[in-house]
């Protein structure tokens, strides 16, 4: 595996890299390009496994070794200090490893709900931490796919990919390009729409019939403001969490991942 040494921030070898933690300007350049970043040496490997194709590799000089084992194939190795990792990125690389890769083309909405059982759908969801936290929830709670409304933050930004450990590779997902009109396709596809809200009104969640249940598509809104009124008015039913002490809601990945139990609960019994 040969290792290209990096001495210069502004390499223009390493522009893939250049000012990771400017969210405006890598939504500008990286999904126009094609282009995804992966931090950390387990999802690396995980995006790996799941065919992504690597377009280049940026490690710390110390860590080159934790990559020995891999085919890089084309992609070129480089490797630079800490501070010139730092320079180069705008932050410090505390895992030494990150990698560029090329996307996949997204699959269409009706190839992911075709293959699905339990799906979740968000809208307006744009909080890269949030949304990440949500993939991998999924991935361990038995949920098919994820459906974006087209205003979703992309999940194979850096801190998404991080924060779901990888599993925005794992977990398919598709785009709805009208909204809300495009929860009539989920619903044409056989499934509930279940609209997640806090309203006194809504239905406790562990009351939903069999029926509601076998085929969910769980409606969540973005942190703070919630579902649209018009994504609820479209949905099936209204769900909730039942609360205690007063608390009125959780945060949007917290609600998911017990909203994502409960209704796979049966599957483990």
């Amino acid at each position: 595996m040969p290792v290209h040494e990096i001495t210069d921030p502004d390499d223009d070898r390493i522009a893939d890299y250049r000012a990771l933690t400017d969210v405006e300007l890598r939504t500008r350049w990286e999904p126009p390009h094609g282009l995804f970043i992966a931090e950390g040496e387990l999802v690396l490997r995980r995006a790996l496994r799941a065919g992504y194709p690597a377009r280049s590799y940026l490690v710390d000089a110390k860590r080159v070794d934790q990559l020995a084992d891999l085919d890089t194939g084309d992609a070129p190795v480089y490797a630079a200090t800490p501070d010139v990792l730092q320079r180069a990125t705008g932050f410090h690389v505390h895992r030494g490893v990150l990698a560029s890769f090329h996307r996949k083309p997204l699959r269409s909405a009706d190839e992911v709900l075709a293959a699905a059982r339990r799906v979740v759908i968000l809208e307006d969801v744009n909080n890269h931490t949030n949304l990440g936290a949500i993939f991998r929830g999924a991935a361990a709670l038995g949920l098919d796919a994820v459906l974006l409304s087209p205003t979703c933050a992309d999940p194979l930004y850096r801190r998404s990919v991080r924060v779901s450990m990888g599993e925005v590779f794992a977990v398919p997902y598709a785009k709805l390009d009208r909204w809300p009109e495009g929860l009539d396709q989920v619903r044409a596809a056989g499934f509930t729409v279940l609209a997640m809200t806090p309203a006194p009104d809504a239905v406790p969640m562990q009351r939903l019939a069999p029926a509601q249940r076998e085929r969910a598509a769980l409606l969540l809104g973005a942190e703070g403001p919630g579902l649209t009124a018009a994504a609820q008015a479209a949905s099936d039913v209204r769900v909730v969490i039942p609360m205690r002490r007063g608390v009125d809601s959780l945060n949007v990945a917290a609600a998911a991942a017990v909203a994502f139990w409960e209704l796979g609960r049966e599957d483990l019994i």
